[in-house]
């Protein structure tokens, strides 16, 4: 009977403990996409044209088209029709893949919160749905604000979520920095299974603390990335990062299979992007 006495003191104890530990966040930034139209200027900015990967689709700006809110909802809309390339040169070399093409046979969106809000630290969770099909590649992500300094990969890279539509149920976290990434062969992450993740929401949280990045899906955590200490080659993240929502298609990734080009449109739907931080952890935030 002691030992039964024991057990139901510590239980309740126990939970007010995770319900202290998660009081310690507090919400510093949201998008509960509560206003129908584009997606708020005030948060979110747009990447523009063919941006990495040799990703197939354009990404498109202000286009209701492709980046909308609507039914309480950010839909990011992959779309297949043929789009000018502004910037294309008939002349450009080969390394200027981007201007070598004369029109996109897809078009899509890509928002950030770059130039509108950063983060060192704290709780990134997005509510949203995958889309589906062979040669979808869906991400939620994170930047180092100093890409423009530094480059890519030094700068960090967080991948909260990343999914492909040729391997379709399976969700996958991935950290990117100059000593490891995926040109180097040695990025570090991990995946986990989700059969229903293109038929109902699921949240795709990171925590971010000095110590460590911890992924989740829902209120299961499958991912942990130790801060070891080695400096920024490893660890580059005790500087602010920026959130990318983007629905690429192809790629070197994403287009491994190809596309199958019968399934557009296809959607990334998002319920809400939310913030959280510890005040004792946090910097002052731009």
């Amino acid at each position: 009977m002691k030992a039964l006495s024991r057990v139901a003191i510590l239980a309740p104890l126990a939970l007010l403990a995770l319900r202290a530990a998660a009081a310690d966040w507090q919400l510093v930034w949201s998008d509960e996409f509560d206003r129908d139209g584009l997606p708020d200027p005030a948060k979110w900015s747009y990447e523009e044209g063919f941006v990495r990967n040799q990703e197939l689709q354009y990404y498109t700006t202000n286009r209701i088209e492709n980046a909308r809110v609507e039914n309480g909802h950010l839909v990011i809309e992959a779309r297949k029709e043929r789009f000018p390339n502004p910037r294309y040169q008939a002349n450009a070399p080969e390394r200027r893949w981007q201007q070598r093409r004369e029109f996109a046979d897809h078009t899509s969106a890509s928002v950030t919160t770059r130039g509108r809000a950063s983060w060192t630290y704290g709780r990134i969770e997005v509510r949203a749905q995958m889309p589906s099909g062979r040669g979808t590649w869906p991400a939620i992500w994170t930047l180092g604000t100093n890409i423009a300094q530094v480059g890519w990969p030094a700068c960090g890279e967080i991948d909260i979520l990343e999914y492909v539509g040729h391997a379709p149920g399976v969700v996958h976290a991935n950290v990117h920095t100059r000593g490891h990434n995926h040109a180097r062969g040695n990025g570090r992450g991990s995946q986990l299974r989700l059969p229903n993740a293109e038929k109902t929401f699921h949240v795709y949280a990171l925590e971010w603390t000095p110590q460590k990045l911890d992924f989740f899906v829902d209120d299961t955590r499958y991912f942990t990335l130790a801060n070891d200490g080695t400096g920024v080659d490893s660890w580059p993240f005790g500087a602010p990062q920026y959130l990318i929502l983007n629905l690429a298609i192809g790629g070197a990734w994403g287009g491994q299979q190809g596309v199958d080009d019968t399934i557009f449109p296809q959607r990334l739907t998002i319920d809400y992007v939310r913030v959280y931080q510890r005040p004792s952890e946090a910097p002052p935030q731009t």
